[in-house]
């Protein structure tokens, strides 16, 4: 194996590692770590199977170093684009709870309003 190869397997296994040890704590979420898990699969096997990266590097006219970091560049750039779409699906659903609260306060107060009132009337009839 040559020294590209060792550093490729050495970097994907601390990712890897670390995907898996952020899961084990909890502080990463299963359905979340499985691009992850794919992402290094994928590029372990590209490490050690040259046929597919040799492939790309004819193709780019790149070195195969090269054609594994762009491929890795890639997977990268899928997962960024998951996790946008993510965080704006959560960002709605915060507005749009914050909104529900808003509303939901503003009937509060409304009902401890219009309870109050009447109280407040006859407490100052009789006297």
């Amino acid at each position: 194996m040559d020294r590209q190869t060792i550093f490729a397997l050495g970097a994907t296994a601390v990712i890897l590692l670390t995907v898996l040890e952020l899961v084990r704590r909890r502080r990463l979420r299963e359905e979340y770590s499985l691009l992850w898990l794919f992402t290094g699969a994928a590029l372990i096997l590209l490490s050690v199977w040259n046929a597919p990266l040799n492939l790309l590097s004819e193709i780019t006219g790149v070195f195969r170093p090269t054609a594994l970091f762009l491929v890795a560049t890639a997977f990268f750039l899928v997962i960024l684009l998951h996790y946008s779409t993510v965080l704006t699906r959560l960002a709605e659903q915060n507005k749009r709870l914050a909104q529900e609260i808003a509303l939901l306060r503003q009937e509060v107060e409304q009902a401890r309003q219009s309870q109050a009132s009447p109280d407040h009337e006859s407490r100052s009839e009789p006297g």
